[in-house]
């Protein structure tokens, strides 16, 4: 009788502990990871310059998303700061082209509520800054900010 194991071991209990601490450790390490890293992808998400097709050039990007039907635009321009290129998306999809520095740009609704979803965005106008990851994908670099 010497070597028989007792139905209920402490041992078990710790050893059931652990393992579920580990799987919910887990899984809260990978939904962090995940939501940290919010991407545009300019080569799946098509945005227009007047009539052309965006491809973005420079590593950083200040994000501004805006609609010309709500806001005025040259007042929430000059509240963001303008050390990187500024793309203004205009959710009105009123099409502008490139004025005083700013690229404004439209997309087909689709591609408007997939950004909008991806980052939250609850207010506009929102800004936030976004850095070349590689070739036509972009990471957000900065938090989103309500302009006011």
């Amino acid at each position: 009788m010497k070597g028989r194991r007792k139905l209920f071991s402490l041992n078990y209990l710790f050893a059931s502990f652990f393992g579920a601490l580990m799987i919910a450790g887990a899984f809260a390490y990978f939904n962090y990871r995940f939501s940290e890293y919010k991407f545009i992808n300019f080569q799946n998400w098509i945005y227009y310059e007047k009539s052309d097709v965006f491809v973005p050039k420079s590593k950083y990007y200040t994000v501004l998303i805006y609609s010309s039907n709500m806001q005025n635009i040259n007042k929430v321009l000059q509240k963001i700061n303008k050390s990187n290129p500024i793309i203004a998306i205009d959710l009105y999809q009123k099409r502008r082209g490139k004025k005083n520095g700013v690229i404004y740009l439209t997309s087909g609704m689709n591609t408007l509520l997939k950004l909008i979803q991806r980052f939250n965005i609850y207010e506009v106008p929102s800004a936030f800054r976004i850095k070349k990851f590689k070739n036509l994908l972009y990471k957000q670099d900065s938090m989103i900010e309500v302009i006011k």
